[in-house]
């Protein structure tokens, strides 16, 4: 076996081991176990579990934007992005990785070298809705009005936590995504006020968002 196979294994392993186990389990023996070699080669090859971790937190988020990217670029509206993420959403937790990313909130607190990861993992997320919520908001009554950067990770943030919501309550989780795709569609009734209806609204947001 060459070392990046080793290497392979042992990231695959990592995460399926903080799927099935949790965070607390999370041991050398458990990850070498899981990935089928000797546990001293995780720390010949990272150094350390918790770098383990860190470096399959990378990967693991590396590998599910590039897998949603082409989908991601191809939304053209808002209720478009929210559909999208609720159809990924099942997908995500059919395979496991929303229970990855619960056990990496939960063990940043207690492992310190998680948390830098897990932001860097979101923040490929983050980039990404941000991108699309630049393209579909641009010429829209709120343009200029609310700040991308600041929705894209309100959006990421809403559903991380309805992932981990899900956990404790299914039903309550549904509600909710159910009420954001309302929200999408507001957005898209507003998209289709004609110019006076929509040069009033925006006029009224900027009297309540005090914007010049």
């Amino acid at each position: 076996m060459s070392a990046e196979d080793t290497r392979e294994r042992l990231l695959d392993g990592a995460l399926r081991t903080l799927a099935e186990q949790g965070i607390a389990k999370t041991s050398a023996r458990a990850v070498a176990a899981e990935a089928g070699v000797n546990q001293a080669l995780i720390f010949y090859h990272f150094g350390s579990v918790d770098d383990l971790l860190a470096a399959a937190c990378r990967r693991g988020a590396e590998q599910r934007v590039a897998r949603h990217r082409e989908r991601l670029r191809a939304v053209g509206s808002l209720t478009e992005l929210l559909a999208f993420g609720r159809e990924m959403h099942v997908e995500e937790r059919a395979a496991g990785h929303v229970a990855v990313l619960g056990q990496l909130l939960a063990g940043a607190h207690a492992h310190p070298r998680l948390a830098p990861a897990t932001a860097a993992g979101l923040d490929l997320w983050i980039a990404e809705v941000e991108g699309v919520l630049r393209r579909v908001l641009a010429g829209g009554p709120v343009d200029g009005l609310v700040d991308p950067a600041g929705l894209a990770r309100a959006v990421a943030a809403s559903f991380v936590g309805i992932e981990l919501y899900e956990g404790v309550d299914p039903d309550g989780a549904a509600v909710a995504l159910d009420a954001l795709e309302q929200l999408g569609g507001l957005m898209a009734a507003l998209d289709e006020l004609g110019p006076v209806a929509q040069k009033a609204v925006r006029y009224a947001l900027r009297r309540k968002a005090d914007i010049p």
